[in-house]
Formats: structure tokens, sequence, C-alpha cells
């Protein structure tokens, strides 16, 4: 879909009410990570430029409508200045005069939005109260655009509406994965359990040619062609499903990729003593809990002949040695083959993100999303409120 950008809009003389994700981890009354921060930075330099007045809105925690202090945006005001390097004003509900009386290059940020019960209601006045503030919506929060609410949704058609640096550039990274991409098209989708990743299968199998499942997910799609897995995390009912989904895929001409050898365990824990069987050799009292080499060689040689890379989930239980080896394998082959420009390779997700990062692997993808709900639907191919609301 077409959206509007910074560079499409007007901002000289403007108010520009900028919709970001600052939802910062907070220890001892200090912001102890400040990325999500740094990542508004080139929105608010260029509204700036251009002549506007920025004012930031946010979320920060779940206070479910009421007034939580210790969920108050004036705990994150200093950080949010210290690192545009600008003066931030935090502004309480009342919201107003701050506005009337913005000097030179101030940046408000006003109250935690969700101390407002209409704001995760998508209520209409709340959202005209908000757009009274300003002249212009931009919404750089993509992680927040899986939610109709009054700031993501209800304001973007009171007001010309634009996305922000950061949308921008994560919509068209997405764009390029799944919505255009250049084929072959590689799925990378790991996790405990198919459960809670039935509709993204559902809708991967009908975009990619090939699909590896890993992680808890690939031992229930093993128990569904009547292989033994032993004590391994399985969701047995899901068998039938499962079936449903190879069926699936073939029919679509998509290559679901399933562990080709798979590394056992009796024991859940750093160093444990474990071996390496086929896929169908799990012995009763053990546990899968990574793919083997001889899958790692297979998943390599697909990456090889791709052209682009969606990665969400490990392939295996990572956060502990040694079980870590498939998912940091495939993930060096991933970056080695972006970096040299022949894939391009989106990931998104908190375990795909701290996976990653572990493998050393994040810096070379080419896009890493930050986003946690709003990058798996759109990955299962489901409209985003807060994205459709910018058309």
């Amino acid at each position: 879909m077409a959206w509007k950008t910074l560079d499409d809009i007007d901002f000289a003389g403007k108010r520009a009410l900028v919709r970001v994700d600052i939802n910062v981890p907070v220890e001892d009354g200090k912001v102890t990570d400040l990325t999500r921060i740094e990542r508004i930075i080139p929105t608010v330099d260029d509204i700036q430029e251009k002549g506007g007045k920025v004012i930031l809105m946010a979320h920060f925690g779940r206070p479910k409508g009421q007034v939580v202090p210790e969920m108050s945006l004036e705990i994150i005001a200093p950080a949010v200045a210290d690192v545009l390097g600008l003066p931030v004003t935090w502004v309480n509900s009342d919201y107003g005069d701050a506005v009337a009386e913005m000097d030179g290059d101030e940046v408000l940020l006003l109250e935690n939005l969700r101390f407002n019960p209409g704001e995760e209601k998508n209520d209409k006045g709340f959202a005209k109260r908000l757009a009274g503030l300003g002249d212009i919506y931009v919404n750089d929060a993509f992680s927040a655009a899986h939610r109709a609410h009054a700031s993501t949704e209800a304001i973007a058609r009171l007001l010309p509406a634009c996305a922000g640096r950061l949308m921008a550039e994560e919509l068209s990274a997405l764009e390029k994965a799944l919505g255009t991409p250049e084929r072959p098209v590689v799925a990378v989708v790991g996790g405990a359990k198919v459960s809670t990743k039935l509709d993204l299968l559902g809708n991967l199998v009908g975009k990619v040619d090939h699909l590896v499942i890993g992680g808890g997910m690939a031992n229930t799609f093993l128990a569904a062609q009547g292989i033994d897995v032993g004590k391994s995390l399985c969701e047995h009912d899901l068998a039938e499903t499962a079936r449903e989904i190879l069926a699936k895929a073939d029919a679509a001409g998509c290559e679901i990729i399933l562990p080709r050898d798979i590394v056992v365990a009796r024991e859940f824990k750093a160093g444990a003593a474990n071996e390496t069987v086929a896929p169908d050799a799990c012995p009763a009292d053990a546990m899968i809990l990574d793919a083997g080499a001889a899958t790692v060689a297979y998943v390599s040689d697909v990456l090889d002949r791709a052209k682009t890379l969606v990665w969400n989930g490990p392939l295996g239980a990572f956060e502990i040695a040694p079980f870590d080896a498939a998912t940091n394998a495939a993930a060096a082959k991933a970056a080695a083959l972006s970096k040299a420009g022949q894939l391009i390779s989106v990931a998104g997700g908190g375990d795909t993100v701290a996976a990653l990062n572990q493998a050393g692997a994040a810096d070379d993808f080419s896009y890493i999303s930050t986003a946690g709900g709003a990058f798996l639907e759109w990955m299962e191919g489901k409209d985003l409120p807060g994205v459709a609301a910018l058309g």
C-alpha cells in the first residue's frame, strides 16, 4: 500500500503530533536501554529542519486507563532530552497551555496516553482532543501499529497524516520481504509452540518457496508424521493441524524443511550430555533440543540459492549451549550472505532479536524489527490499523 512520508508534507510553521514508541526499560528511575529513543532521532530532526515543531505522544507500561505515578513519562523525559540533544518538556494531562507556549527547538512530551481510558478504546473524543494540539499527525511507532488506539488510528483520520522515518523504513523493509519480494523466498519460523503461530504458518506457505520450521514447533510436525519424539516439547493435539499445513504447503509448491537430524539430551541444562541422531531415532527417555549439522548444511544450501529471507524464532533451545548451535550457524550464514549483498534478510520478534544478537549476526541482517506483535501480525497477513489509517 502507499503511504505518505515526511517528504510529502509541508511542516513549516506547523505543530506535528508524533506517535513514538519509547516504552523503554527503567530501573531505579533510570532508563537502562536507550535504543527505542535513539530510533526516533531522524524523525524529530527532519521535522525541525523543515520548520516544524514536535509534540511527542507515547505510552509507557500498561496502566489500563488509570493514572499510575510510576508509569508517568516524566521519568523518561530527561533521557529523551539527552538522546535528542534538545530541550524536552514533559506535559501533564492538561496539555493545552504548554502547546500554546512552545518555543524554539523545544520538544514536548505528552503524559502517558494510556492514563486516559479513551486511548485503548480508540475513542474519537480523545482523538479529537489530541488532534486539537497539532496540525499534522506523524506515526513513527510501527510496534504499536497493530493496535487500533486513539493515537494510532482515530487521530490519523482527523489530521493530514504520514509515516515517520522509522515507520517508513520498517514498512519498506517488510514490503521487500513479503509484499513484492525477490525470489526464491525462505522463511525461518521457530519457537516452542505451533499453537502460537498457526496464522503465521498458514499465511507463509502460500507466499514463500521454502519454510524452515525449528524449535519445539518442529517436534509437533515430526510427531504428526508418526515419529516418536520421546519426552520432547510437543503439541500432540495439533497433529491434524500440522498435517493440514503440510498439505497446504505441498499444494502451494512450498517446501517445508524439518530437521534432517536432531540433537537430543536427557536433561535441559547448559553443557548437558547430548548426541546427534536421525529424526526418527529419538530415545524414549530423551528430548529434542536442537537441529543437527546435517540440517544446518541443508538450510545453508537453501539460503545460498535464496534472494529473500524472513526470520522469526530460533531453531533450537538457543538460550543455553550447546543447543544454540543450529540457530547460531544458520544466522551466521544468513548474515554473511546479506553482508555480501546476495540476500535481503528481515527478522523480527523478541526471541529472534535476542538469538541473532547472541549469534553476533544481527548487525549484518538487512533489517531487524524490534516490533513484536505488529511484526507477527504483518507476517500473518493481517491488516495493521495504524498502517491502514495512513493510506
